[in-house]
């Protein structure tokens, strides 16, 4: 699943008002070639929409749980279909859960301390929020002490700035409003969803072939 996260590149974070729309914005998001898609916590219904899309959903999406702040909450998404859980902030708790049950598991941290105490409790990526403070020449900065750790920026990676972020050593980048519009949502264009996930998909894999 870790290998499988990493080759797609992007982490799509689908947070949205309504767990209504959550399944139809996952199926835009895979017809755009971006297959590893997170349903943040703070979405109402979000256990529900994961179950759900877990069952409807092609084999070859992976679908995770995100804002996962406790151990309670990760079993929970990983009991309702969740194959990795991404978190805001370290809990070592939830690191625990998430190994416990062989599900890839992505703490945030921001600090060198914060990001090294991560990877040493058993983190599998390390998730920099928000990477909008340091950008990618934080990235080219950590990997300097750092090169063994596998980040993940989260917070502000858009279409101009992923690649850049690879770049710079990232493993894969994380991308919520800039890649799935809350307005194409609400109004049903799902073709610009797809559209979308599909530059970030190339933008990415030019930045790999440099």
């Amino acid at each position: 699943m870790l290998q499988y996260v990493i080759d797609c590149g992007v982490i799509a974070v689908v947070r949205l008002d309504s767990g209504d729309q959550l399944v139809r914005s996952a199926q835009a998001l895979r017809e755009g070639g971006v297959k590893v898609i997170e349903f943040t916590m703070t979405t109402p219904n979000a256990l529900d929409m994961i179950k759900e899309a877990s069952k409807t959903m092609p084999g070859d999406v992976l679908l995770g749980a995100g804002t996962v702040l406790d151990p309670e909450t990760a079993r929970a998404a990983i009991l309702a279909g969740a194959q990795f859980s991404v978190s805001p902030s370290l809990n070592p708790k939830v690191i625990e859960m998430c190994h416990r049950y062989s599900k890839v598991c992505i703490p945030g941290a921001l600090t060198p301390t914060e990001i090294l105490t991560a990877w040493e409790c058993g983190a599998d990526v390390v998730k920099v929020f928000p990477a909008t403070l340091g950008g990618p020449q934080y990235f080219k900065d950590l990997a300097g002490p750092f090169p063994q750790i596998r980040l993940l920026p989260t917070g502000g990676v858009s279409l101009a700035n992923a690649g850049d972020f690879i770049k710079a050593g990232a493993v894969a980048v994380a991308a919520g409003s800039n890649l799935v519009d809350r307005k194409a949502v609400r109004e049903g264009r799902f073709d610009a969803i797809t559209e979308t996930a599909r530059k970030y998909v190339e933008a990415i894999k030019a930045a790999r072939a440099k």
